[in-house]
């Protein structure tokens, strides 16, 4: 498969699904690598045009190079996002309490922690990566 057929591949892909505005988002293709640039407003939004790429035919790699800009002018506080953080993870009845530590650092959360399962490690990523403000997970 050329470059160009699987460029144009991935950005029908990324504009057929309904949860992602590509607008925004650049695509680049070597060789079955694909370079994606742009940003989106979400931290969510960046994992799933991930999951989307990564899901077509003919792509061997992807470089992330987009960056997450929330909408508007006015970034969550830290402590904000760490309270819905603790919150959010307790609520969760997939991981056990007090297993998980969080820590937030300019909209970056970053998980830290023993759990059992890896289903439980994904519930904890999972449970933050959408909260309003967060800017990526570690």
């Amino acid at each position: 498969m050329s470059d160009s057929i699987l460029k144009q591949d991935i950005i029908d892909e990324l504009d057929f699904e309904p949860s992602i505005d590509a607008a925004d988002i650049g695509v680049a293709v070597d060789s079955g690598v694909v370079t994606l640039t742009g940003h989106v407003p979400t931290y969510a939004q960046k994992v799933k045009v991930e999951d989307v790429v990564r899901n077509v035919k003919g792509v061997k790699a992807i470089a992330q190079e987009m960056e997450v800009r929330p909408f508007g002018t006015h970034r969550t506080a830290d402590d904000e996002i760490a309270k819905r953080a603790v919150n959010t993870i307790a609520w969760n009845t997939s991981i056990p309490s007090d297993a998980v530590q969080i820590r937030v650092q300019d909209g970056w959360v970053k998980l830290t922690g023993k759990v059992e399962w890896q289903y439980q490690k994904t519930a904890a990523e999972d449970a933050v990566r959408h909260l309003a403000g967060v800017l990526g997970v570690t």
